[in-house]
């Protein structure tokens, strides 16, 4: 008998749908339980060749979480990120628009080499070997804007069974019930990330969430400022305004999220940024480099952005940064019912008089002497001492050669500024408002 023939053992798909359950009470992540589920499904006699599994979650930076499983080469994970704009002609000619457009729970399609594909992604499945091909979508409890888009592949040459049809239907249903707790799982794992920054949202997922809790920690410090927003807020309106914070957000304030930094808060037009690290030299050593990297970034991004808008008649986009290091406490503040997690202390508000000193001197990245310590050979302008305000000793004040040439990424170019969609966040876009779409919509996308 060939394997499209065989018959699926209901005992094995039994002990997947137990697997599933498991593995959701155990709290794994999505990756591992999708990654596991597709490889014992293949072990219980299903001739997969692909499988791909988005997930559509609330989420104020992603619209999804995309999965794909080959047979042999394991699984690909992608962050859709959100993006208005009007979908590609490859996406509205695919199968999932086709299913969300016709309000269909169902697809498949026996892929004969000898007939025109109906889907143009049909010829790339067909140079896979595929076959056959099913795509379903299954909402979370009726909640159209969150819930499972995916297909089943197979390069078996008599395609999906009837047994193997059942059996996909029916373990289904437990892999969106599993998945549903996982999702609910990551979705407060990545609304603490975003609203909190990293480690302020795991130490608040890990139970550090009652007033006054929280720790003493060295940090290099970075506070951020975008010049001239008052005049901006009131002479454009809101869309403007909002546009272009973000755009300076965007150039200036990214960089010092990544390699050890976290964006602690942003506070109206500025923000306050943190590499934690040890209270010796090495590790301060590498917190302020780092910090110093970025600041680096920050100034060739923005002159990247405000490049961009001189060619479309907008005004350059002014900043100040200061750069310091010291102790900071980091812990939640605020009501008994409503706190907030943050750094603060002395340090936090030397680095908040460094940024103010942009204001006072020619240069828009300041740093402390202490700060600067620990740079290396870097080469320093010192611009002199200061009396800060609320602050006994004087600082001595400094500014980096940001002159040279940007730093880059490890492959070898600028970290872009913007983002694009691919076809696959198109799928969730498209999911997320598929209740929204009605027929006139539907054909204005045509």
């Amino acid at each position: 008998m060939s394997t499209a023939q065989a018959e699926i053992s209901p005992i094995l798909m039994d002990k997947v749908a137990d697997w599933l359950t498991q593995s959701a009470l155990a709290g794994n992540d999505l990756e591992t339980l999708v990654k596991g589920f597709c490889e014992r499904l293949a072990a219980a006699g299903l001739p997969l060749k692909r499988v791909h599994l988005s997930f559509s979650m609330l989420h104020p930076l992603y619209d999804a979480l995309g999965f794909t499983w080959l047979r042999g080469q394991g699984m690909e994970v992608e962050g859709f990120r959100k993006n208005d704009g009007v979908p590609s002609d490859r996406f509205l000619t695919s199968p999932y628009y086709h299913l969300l457009s016709n309000k269909l729970d169902h697809l498949r399609r026996r892929l004969d080499p000898s007939v025109p594909p109906e889907f143009p992604v049909f010829d790339e499945l067909r140079l896979m070997g595929i076959t056959d091909y099913m795509a379903f979508v299954q909402h979370f409890s009726g909640n159209t804007s969150q819930g499972m888009l995916g297909s089943w592949s197979t390069d078996s040459a008599g395609g999906f069974s009837d047994s193997m049809i059942s059996a996909l239907l029916r373990i289904q249903n437990h892999l969106a019930i599993a998945t549903k707790m996982a999702v609910l799982t990551k979705l407060a794992d990545n609304m603490m990330t975003t609203y909190l920054g990293g480690d302020a949202g795991r130490r608040v997922l890990d139970g550090q969430i009652k007033r006054g809790e929280g720790d003493t920690i060295r940090a290099a410090l970075v506070m951020g400022d975008m010049r001239g927003s008052s005049r901006l807020a009131e002479t454009s309106g809101r869309e403007i305004y909002i546009d272009t914070l973000n755009q300076f957000f965007d150039a200036v304030a990214a960089p010092f999220n990544r390699k050890g930094g976290q964006i602690m808060s942003f506070i109206g037009d500025g923000f306050i940024a943190v590499y934690p690290c040890e209270r010796h030299r090495s590790q301060s050593e590498i917190a302020c480099q780092a910090a110093l990297a970025a600041a680096h970034k920050a100034s060739a991004r923005i002159m990247d952005l405000n490049l961009r808008r001189k060619e479309q008649g907008l005004g350059a986009i002014k900043f100040g940064i200061g750069l310091h290091v010291g102790n900071v406490m980091f812990g939640n503040v605020g009501l008994t019912d409503r706190l907030t997690f943050s750094a603060f202390g002395s340090a936090v508000n030397e680095v908040q008089r460094l940024q103010t000193l942009t204001k006072k001197y020619p240069h828009s990245v300041l740093a402390s002497k202490d700060f600067a310590s620990y740079c290396g050979a870097n080469t320093w302008l010192t611009l002199g001492s200061e009396e800060l305000a609320g602050i006994k000793q004087k600082l001595t004040v400094l500014s980096p050669d940001l002159s040279g040439a940007p730093v880059l990424d490890q492959d070898g170019v600028l970290e872009p500024i913007y983002d694009h969609r691919s076809d696959a966040e198109q799928v969730m876009l498209l999911h997320r408002d598929s209740a929204r779409l009605s027929a006139g919509d539907l054909s204005k996308l045509q």
